[in-house]
Order: C-alpha cells, then structure tokens, then sequence
C-alpha cells in the first residue's frame, strides 16, 4: 500500500457540475491506501477463501421492491451496450441494461468471462460485496476526502490527476472514452473497456488508475456539497441541506453512497467526470460494469514518510 501525507486541500470545484460545487477546504489525516482497483484475481481469491455470493448472483427480494415484476427478480448487474445509432443523452437507460447473469465472472453476460483479464479492476460489485471484501482483507473503504485526496496526487486545485491539461503531449494519461459517446470510442489510449490495473502512469503519489478505467466506491453517504451560509437553495435549484442519500423520485427509496474517479465510459461529449472532483451518487443494491473499489488502513502516524507496504 502506498502512504498518503495528511493534510488541508481543496475538495470539489466550481467550474463543472453542480454536485462538485462549491470547492471548499477539508483536512484528512494520513492513510495508507492500495496503489491500485482490487483486481478480478484478488476477488476471486477472496471468494474462493469465503464463499461470498455476489449481491448480482442473488435473485432479489420481492419484498424488496413491491410491484416489480418475477422475471425483474433474477440475478441480474447493469452492463453497458452500446446502441446502433445516435440516441438521447438525457436518458442512461439507452445505453445501461439489466442483463440476467452478468456478475464479476461474467462481465457481459453469459458466455462472457474473465479468464483472460486476471489483473483488470473487478467490476458488478455491489456495496454489501465491497464492505465484505474490506472486513476479509482487514482494511476499510476510503472516506470520499480521503479518495479526492489521494486521486490529486499532490496537485491540490489542478483540473486533472497529473495537471491542467487533459492529453499533455498528446499522451492518454487515463482509460477515458474517445469519439462520440455512446455509438463510437475509437480507442485512441488503446483499450475499449476496462484495463489491466497500471496500464496508465501513476500519479504524483504512485496511485495507478485513480482516473478513470472503473468508478470506485467511497464510504460516505452521498449529499450535495454544504453551501454558502446566505444560499438558499443549491445549484441545481434544489433547497439546501437536504438528505440526498435517497433517491427521492425512487419508490423504493434506494440509500446512495459517493462513486468517484470516472470510468472508461466518461467522454468530452457526456459525462466529463475523469478528475479528482467529480463524484456521483450510486444505489448500494446496484452493481456496474464499470464500477469497482480499492481500500485504505487507517491508525499509522500522520508523520510516516511516504513509500510502499
């Protein structure tokens, strides 16, 4: 693992979405932190060594969510599957779809697998799967201060994790989407898809993958950012200081943690959401293909010099 200085730095930002506003200061203690995502052969040890069963490989519980269909009760993960022509980019569901038996094995389905991607970041894990895995490992999951902090690499306030320009020298410095998402990525940083963990340069920390390749979970609830004192609503036109861990256009009420870092999926035209501010909000019960972790060890001195463990 890699050790992280504490310090006060610069969280969120003011000039993209509105979630990311204001930037405001926050201080973190030290940590150490795993340089990269938890792979599809360190899960597979785990659940080897367990047993764990995947919230994607359990079917749902009806009382769980009253009215959905049976057939909507399956096993089932997000996947995302390109469409064949131009679509709305308001609406994700063009493009994210349930798919019964897509788990971490079986990344886009049945008939699909991860025999030959060992060392790419494990994907369709689900919040209950990730707080399994850390109690296994004996780590936790980094608070979102922490995950900005160590994403920034040093660069408190730049755009990016390595600076203020996206492609300097014209290198691909993340798993990013290039071309118009959804319908074309042209694989100009040469993957479609997720990556091998550290296939992108590390960044000022030695943190591989920080940026995109997969969202990683964070463990704090999501809520907008606080706001001004003489604000009387937020940004996007909502009243402050409300809740926002449950979705509340969503009848079942799903609680939501921070995701953070982007994924190959983000792109100039949608989703622009590859640096250290940004975050979403993420259902604990959903599992992506697009979506994985890494974990922190809290309790070492703050003095610690930086290095490797």
């Amino acid at each position: 693992m890699v050790w992280i200085p504490g310090g006060t730095f610069l969280v969120g930002s003011d000039s993209h979405y509105p979630e990311e506003a204001p930037a405001h200061q926050v201080t973190v203690s030290g940590f150490w932190i795993d340089p990269c995502p938890v792979t599809n052969r360190e899960f597979g040890r785990f659940v080897r060594k367990t047993g764990h069963v995947t919230v994607a490989e359990r079917p749902l519980d009806a009382a769980d969510y009253p009215g959905a269909k049976p057939e909507m009760l399956v096993p089932f993960s997000a996947v995302f599957v390109s469409p064949p022509h131009r679509v709305s980019l308001a609406d994700p569901h063009n493009w994210w779809t349930p798919v019964p038996g897509a788990d971490w094995r079986h990344p886009q389905g049945p008939g699909s697998s991860i025999r030959n991607k060992p060392d790419h970041p494990v994907v369709h894990v689900a919040w209950a799967d990730v707080v399994a895995y850390a109690s296994w490992a004996g780590k936790e999951i980094p608070t979102e201060a922490e995950w900005e902090l160590a994403a920034r690499g040093g660069l408190d306030g730049a755009e990016f994790g390595w600076g203020d320009e996206l492609n300097p020298g014209g290198a691909w410095m993340a798993n990013t989407w290039q071309g118009e998402f959804p319908i074309q990525n042209t694989g100009e940083d040469g993957y479609e898809g997720t990556s091998p963990v550290g296939a992108f340069p590390a960044n000022g920390y030695g943190l591989y993958d920080m940026i995109g390749d997969v969202w990683e979970w964070t463990s704090d609830w999501y809520s907008l950012h606080a706001t001004a004192p003489d604000a009387c609503c937020t940004a996007d036109g909502r009243d402050s200081g409300v809740d926002e861990s449950i979705d509340r256009r969503d009848p079942a009420r799903i609680p939501r943690k921070v995701m953070k870092g982007g994924s190959h999926l983000c792109a100039p035209n949608y989703c622009r959401r590859y640096r250290p501010a940004a975050r979403m909000a993420q259902p604990i019960d959903t599992s992506t293909s697009h979506l994985g972790f890494r974990l922190v060890l809290h309790g070492r001195s703050s003095g610690e010099p930086s290095g490797t463990r």
